[in-house]
């Protein structure tokens, strides 16, 4: 079996670790990582792979830096050319991002195989890019590894169902699992920083429904200044561009850090008191370690963490905002591992494609 894994940003990283971890148990499997570049800042990416100890990309497409139809249209091009030469049986695609739905359509078009690992998830907000690239990717994919009953609901709604869509728990699950423990002893950011556990919040903004919008930063930040504790907030350089082009200034209790590696980014979430964040993967990461989140969104695609009691939607609203940094924690009973497995979904995914392939 040859496989060709698509990443491209953060959170995809940290799913293709766990699931290649799996792959080189299978002798008789062939992966192939492909890295589009769309964190292309190392920062954002080269920390990455050496503290995940993720096998080095064969491929590094450079593509990064570009508006969402630029960066595609580049992304399926060179990917279409590194498939054409390496012909896997498959393409494996993480998430919904502009490398997930490239990696798709330039696999499709030629005739691969795609497996989408966590399909069927929906904010049910269209003008959100990442909901047009999960919908298409879903619609495009052979076989869609679902990580809720939730999600596959969704597609079934979808008129997407058969044994093709499998579900098979979350890959972040594992990944919190193991990397947890690991960050607790090889992070050293809690001391550098002078932090101490459960006191102070730790946020990130990134998306682009956020960072595009002067007046939702503007009121981020307000909400942010009304918060009685320490905030600390690892800075996406997105999001550090457009609050030097408004000219905002960062409230006094927010502390601007650059970009964290994965394993000082989980020592900083497990140790917070509460985390604020537009981030998916973040805010499951926030439940895996049993730490409250409020999501600076109106929607979300983890609906369960909502309906759970342990995600709040505020969106850009600065009273919701403050209202909720400042609400004290919420009862850890509320954070059920099983919402997402059990830890195993790499395994699940693995087992099923050397079955097929």
């Amino acid at each position: 079996m040859k496989i060709c894994t698509i990443v491209g940003a953060r959170p995809q990283f940290i799913k293709a670790a766990v699931v290649s971890r799996a792959f080189a148990q299978v002798p008789s499997c062939t992966e192939i990582i492909i890295h589009t570049g769309q964190h292309y800042d190392a920062n954002m990416s080269d920390v990455f792979f050496a503290e995940m100890e993720i096998p080095k990309p064969v491929y590094n497409l450079s593509v990064g830096g570009g508006t969402h139809g630029q960066n595609t249209g580049r992304m399926i091009e060179k990917i279409e050319g590194v498939l054409l030469k390496e012909k896997p049986d498959v393409v494996l695609v993480y998430g919904d991002t502009d490398s997930t739905l490239a990696g798709t359509l330039a696999a499709v078009k030629i005739h691969i195989s795609v497996a989408h690992v966590e399909a069927g998830l929906r904010s049910f907000n269209r003008k959100m890019p990442e909901e047009i690239n999960r919908i298409l990717t879903d619609h495009a994919s052979d076989i869609l590894f679902v990580p809720t009953k939730v999600a596959e609901n969704n597609l079934k709604n979808e008129g997407v169902c058969g044994d093709h869509v499998q579900i098979v728990g979350d890959v972040m699950l594992d990944a919190a699992r193991f990397y947890g423990d690991m960050a607790s002893h090889g992070s050293n950011v809690m001391q550098k920083l002078s932090l101490h556990k459960g006191q102070y919040i730790l946020a990130t903004i990134h998306r682009a429904e956020n960072t595009n919008d002067a007046n939702k930063i503007r009121s981020i930040l307000k909400g942010f200044s009304a918060c009685n504790d320490e905030i600390i907030l690892p800075i996406h350089p997105r999001t550090q561009k457009i609050i030097g082009d408004i000219g905002v200034s960062v409230p006094s209790n927010v502390r601007v850090i650059d970009p964290v590696g994965y394993l000082d980014m989980v020592a900083l979430e497990k140790n917070a008191k509460l985390i604020a964040t537009d981030s998916g993967g973040v805010q499951k990461e926030a439940y895996f370690h049993g730490v409250p989140c409020i999501t600076l969104r109106d929607q979300t695609e983890w609906v369960e963490l909502v309906d759970a009691g342990a995600n709040i939607l505020v969106g850009a609203d600065s009273e919701k905002i403050g209202r909720a940094l400042n609400g004290g924690r919420q009862g850890d009973a509320l954070f059920r591992p099983d919402l997402y497995g059990k830890g195993d979904a790499a395994q699940k995914i693995v087992s099923y494609l050397s079955s097929r392939f």
